[in-house]
């Protein structure tokens, strides 16, 4: 507690926060060309896509400075699955746009101590390097400090690049600097050059084989089955008073064989329902970095519907042996 010098106490908490700062590149620039227009979009991502990508993964709207954001995040981990997604839906958005109309972000992550006051508002150092990293992070990417990036490094599967020791604007000291690079995936580590014979032929290895081909052709036929009844439906008029597209979760399938390396053909199968599914036509479907928070939870139909805002959930298991797959959806 401090004391003004009109006596006055005022209030502030000092904390440690995981900070997220984001803005438009070349906001100014598409303002000029069209304002109306950028607005109405800018608008219409804040209410459709950036906002319930934020409460899903617990965020604060700190303050809004015309293009620019300021969240606070209880994780790390939150913090930088939110940007994810954000970016991964400016991508699909943009697409077949020019370059001078995409909406593009710059976001800056960093894990610090903060100051907040009484009426919610963040400063301090913490908040300050966010700024500067989002500063220098190229369009669409994500810059994490050292200190964030070592909290979600074991999680990623992007790649990243090392931007090293960088001096950021009135910041005293440099701040080493990682960018994720949203959209390409992590570069695979080298084989080994050669496997042992044993191991070649192992139950494991042979699970790991050809898993990609199979998972699509397994999701294809899910997604054959749920699109069938949703058009269906439709089509007899039968439609959700309050939904008017195909709103919907794929939770993580379990895998329910005895071989723990089956995850592997699990998750293919989840990922690639998740990806067809999100291209019917106006269907609105939760990207897989949040649907895989809840893999291996209890879940509840209701209340992940109510979080996440959609109609549907839906969820499955599967189970290989040998040549046969058994898939419940």
């Amino acid at each position: 507690m401090l004391r003004g010098t009109g006596g006055r106490a005022i209030s502030e908490t000092r904390k440690i926060a995981a900070i997220l700062v984001a803005d438009i590149v070349g906001f100014s620039r598409l303002a000029g060309a069209d304002e109306d227009r950028i607005l109405a979009r800018l608008r219409a991502l804040r209410s459709d896509l950036i906002d319930p990508t934020i409460a899903v993964h617990h965020g604060r709207v700190v303050k809004r400075t015309g293009d620019g954001s300021l969240i606070e995040f209880r994780s790390v981990v939150d913090a930088v699955r939110c940007a994810i997604e954000v970016q991964n839906g400016l991508i699909e958005r943009n697409a077949g746009l020019p370059s001078e109309r995409r909406i593009e972000f710059r976001v800056g992550i960093h894990l610090g101590d903060v100051v907040e006051e009484a009426d919610g508002d963040l400063m301090g150092d913490g908040v300050n390097i966010a700024a500067r990293l989002d500063s220098v992070c190229e369009p669409g990417a994500i810059c994490l400090s050292e200190q964030a990036y070592w909290q979600v490094k074991a999680r990623l599967d992007l790649k990243v690049s090392d931007l090293g020791a960088t001096t950021l604007k009135n910041i005293a000291e440099p701040v080493r600097v990682y960018s994720l690079e949203v959209g390409q995936p992590a570069q695979a580590k080298p084989a080994p050059s050669a496997m042992p014979a044993d191991q070649a032929k192992s139950p494991a290895s042979k699970g790991r084989l050809g898993l990609g081909p199979l998972a699509a052709a397994t999701a294809a036929l899910i997604l054959l089955a749920v699109a069938s009844g949703w058009f269906l439906l439709a089509g007899r008029g039968v439609k959700p008073a309050q939904a008017a597209h195909l709103s919907v979760v794929v939770l993580p399938f379990a895998n329910l064989s005895s071989d723990p390396a089956q995850d592997y053909f699990a998750d293919g199968v989840t990922e690639n329902l998740t990806t067809d599914l999100s291209r019917i036509r106006d269907s609105f479907v939760i990207a897989r970095n949040t649907a895989f928070t809840y893999k291996g939870k209890a879940v509840d139909a209701k209340a992940i519907g109510k979080e996440l805002g959609v109609r549907y959930v839906l969820e499955g298991s599967v189970q290989r042996d040998q040549n046969r797959v058994r898939v419940n959806a």
